[in-house]
């Protein structure tokens, strides 16, 4: 049956990636100071709504033009493969200042999570095996 296999389950997670991380930029566009408090953040001057804006709307649009671009029919695997890589990306970066200054806790924890089982999901929900050259 073509609805169970992992290539619709990976084209499912890929949609429901792009519209979590349209949405997330939408939340950060519209409110920056309560996004921002959330994620720990004090945004002070400038630079700091510049930086904000770049990594929470304008990163996160990327990553739902990446995910909504591999979701595709006929697109290559490794388009899923790097929208999977680049939301690691984020756990990982957070798993390296857990070993300095330890976990993020509450909605940051939670969001964690999600990027975790989102971004592993789309890799082992690839289709066909890994070539490596």
């Amino acid at each position: 049956m073509a609805s169970t296999t992992p290539k619709h389950w990976r084209r499912q997670l890929l949609q429901l990636t792009a519209l979590l991380s349209s949405l997330s930029a939408l939340a950060a566009l519209l409110d920056p100071d309560r996004v921002a408090a959330v994620m720990g953040l004090f945004l002070v001057g400038v630079n700091g709504y510049s930086q904000f804006y770049a990594i929470y709307v304008g990163t996160r649009l990327a990553t739902a033009a990446l995910a909504l671009l591999a979701a595709r029919p006929d697109q290559p695997s490794i388009l899923g493969d790097l929208t999977g890589l680049f939301i690691l990306a984020q756990p990982a970066g957070r798993l390296v200042a857990a070993t300095v200054i330890g976990l993020p806790h509450g909605a940051l924890l939670w969001l964690c999570v999600v990027e975790i089982a989102i971004g592993l999901g789309l890799l082992v929900l690839r289709p066909g095996p890994v070539k490596i050259h």
